[in-house]
Parts: structure tokens; sequence; C-alpha cells
């Protein structure tokens, strides 16, 4: 298969409002660090691919607009996705197989600033019995947190899979390694046993369980090849990518699993040999849980040193930067093999799985 590359990351200082700046102006900053770091003009690259979604602008075809920050004449070769830009880079990742392109730029970005978050969520439910009671988004995950911390351990009879004091813990971590990025909308954080003491927001989760609002975008740049060598000092290899769902019907699945994501790992080639780093899109502590025990990630494995989607949650774009984060570890050196794994919809209803890897020091 034809090797391709991330080569180049960008993403912008998250924000819990940007009312001051269009898309345009909050994205085009990050596109010229991304094409700058590879020394390319917008012209020269031969596929442009993006993210975002029309409901967070309050308008059709809002994406249209943000080209303006891209630039289109001469004429681009581009296409978008009404989805989290982790989709657009699976897009351009197989347009660079195919042989079609040799570089691409995918971008991604949201403000959701603007309206009730909680609210507008609600339209990525079925329209017909689940999205007329108007559950939001939170809510749902607490459903999904609450089924976790009732479940059984299958390997020791009489014991839960997770208690709130494990929830807590991974809030704490999370956003005490956000102190190191510079990006992140929150950071530090409470011992866990002071957390616990906060109260709930929907339980079982408190505030620190949930994932800030804000405003952010990301970008990255693919390359294939020698292309992608000549770019950068160390690429990070795209070894196997795979994007699966689950059942639109909350009902009929069991909230405390997530088969398409370790259906997707599987295929992606995840668990052919052990990754150093994953960074997971989990915008709740519950779901790094259930997204631990699917993708078998051990205690020795660095997840999210970035903060995650705890630190910095930017629709349309947090999945993008998980790919984005794992991939500028390989970058500067401090990971040879990761996992990134991006989601959509309510309580882990789609996941994408990649595979990074780095050349051999």
């Amino acid at each position: 298969m034809r090797e391709v590359a991330i080569v180049a990351f960008g993403q912008s200082d998250h924000r819990r409002d940007t009312a001051e700046t269009s898309e345009v102006e909050m994205l085009m900053p990050v596109l010229h660090q991304v094409l700058d770091a590879v020394g390319l003009r917008a012209g020269e690259i031969d596929f442009t691919c993006s993210g975002s979604c029309d409901y967070l602008a309050g308008r059709a075809f809002s994406f249209t607009m943000a080209l303006d920050g891209v630039g289109a004449w001469p004429p681009i070769a581009e296409s978008h996705v009404e989805m989290d830009g982790a989709w657009a880079l699976y897009e351009a990742w197989t347009r660079l197989l195919t042989g079609e392109a040799e570089t691409a730029l995918v971008y991604s970005y949201g403000k959701s600033s603007p309206g009730d978050l909680r609210e507008v969520l609600t339209r990525q439910l079925d329209p017909y019995y689940v999205a007329p009671l108007w559950p939001d988004s939170v809510s749902l995950a607490a459903l999904q947190a609450q089924a976790l911390l009732d479940a059984e351990d299958a390997e020791d009879t009489g014991a839960t899979v997770a208690d709130e004091r494990a929830l807590a813990a991974v809030a704490a971590r999370s956003r005490t390694a956000a102190q190191d990025n510079p990006h992140a909308q929150l950071a530090g954080s409470p011992p866990p046993e002071a957390l616990l003491d906060e109260p709930y927001l929907v339980r079982p989760l408190r505030r620190h369980d949930c994932p800030p609002v804000g405003d952010g975008a990301a970008a990255v740049v693919l390359a294939a090849g020698d292309t992608a060598r000549r770019l950068c000092r160390r690429p990070a290899w795209i070894r196997g990518m795979d994007h699966r769902t689950e059942a639109h019907g909350l009902g009929v699945r069991d909230l405390t699993r997530s088969p398409s994501s370790r259906l997707a790992a599987e295929r992606a080639g995840a668990f052919e040999t052990p990754v150093d780093l994953a960074e997971l899109h989990a915008p709740f502590t519950s779901q790094e849980l259930i997204l631990r025990r699917e993708l078998r990630l051990g205690e020795d494995v660095r997840v999210n040193p970035s903060g995650g989607a705890l630190a910095a949650n930017p629709m349309m774009a947090a999945g993008l930067i998980r790919l984005g984060e794992a991939a500028a570890a390989i970058h500067r050196g401090a990971a040879d093999r990761a996992l990134a794994h991006a989601t959509s919809g309510p309580c882990l209803q789609q996941n994408l799985v990649a595979v990074l890897e780095g050349d051999a020091s």
C-alpha cells in the first residue's frame, strides 16, 4: 500500500467565546501555520478537504465561506464532510492512497459559543423516537456513565467496572497534563478526592467529567512517499485507519461497550504491535474508561498527554486534533507508534481509529 503520512499539524488557542472573530479569521492563522511548516503555498496543495457543521454556524453551506481562508482561486480540488475533521482526513488519505494526489490539506473548525450546544446536538438523534424528547448531550452521556458504574466486571464477580473515583481520576490526570499544552482551554486540576466533593451536573457526572464548550480550529498536511520525507524530518506514517458506527437507536446498544471502536482498531492494525501513546477523543470521563478497554490500552500506554477533549473540545475539530497530537508526538520523537481515535454522535456512536508510526531512529 502506498505510504501516506501526516507531515504538519497546527491548531488554534481554544477559547470559550470568540465572538470578535469569524470562522475565517479563526482559521487563517492555523492554515498559515501548517503550510509554513512544510514550505508550501495553498496553490501547491493537490487536494483540500474540510470538516464542519452547519448547525453550529446556523446557516446552510457555511463551509463555503471558510474557503476564503484557503483561497479558492486559482481553482482548487476541494471536498467537505459534515463531520469532525478526522473524517475529512480519512477522505484525503484515501485520495492519496489512490495516487490522485501527492499532498493534501485537511482542516476543521467549530464555534459552539453562538448557541446552546446541548440543544444543538439533539439534532444528531433519531428524529422519530428520541429527538422529540430533547435529551441533551450531557444527559445522554450521564445515562452511559451510570450504565458503566452499574455494570459488573466479568472477571471479578460482584465487582463493578468503574466507580466515581475512577471518573475523577481521569479528569484530574487529563487536565493536569493539559498544563503543558499552550492551546488548552482548561488546564490544572485538584486531586480526585477534592473533585468528588463537587456537586453533580447531571448525576453521576460532575462538571469535571464533561468537556468545556468552546471555539477552535485545527489543520494538518498529508503527503505521500518521498514527498513526505522531503517535507518533514520524521513523518508520522498512517499505517492503518478505519471507521465504524453503532446502531442509531440508543435502546438497542450496550452503552457500556463500543464494539465499533474495537472493530475499527482491529481493521487499522492497532492490535498487531503495542502502541506507546494514545490520543482518545473521549469528551466524558466515562468514555475514556470504555475506550481503554475496547482498544486494549494497558497502564504502560500514555493516554491523552495533551489533555484530550476534557481540556479542549472544539466541535468538529477535536477528533482531528487527536490525530494531529499523535502525529506531533511522533514528529518530535516523543512516540514511535501511536493510536489516535475520533468519535461523533451521542455515546460513542461513530468511531474512527488510526495507527501512526515514525521511522526508526
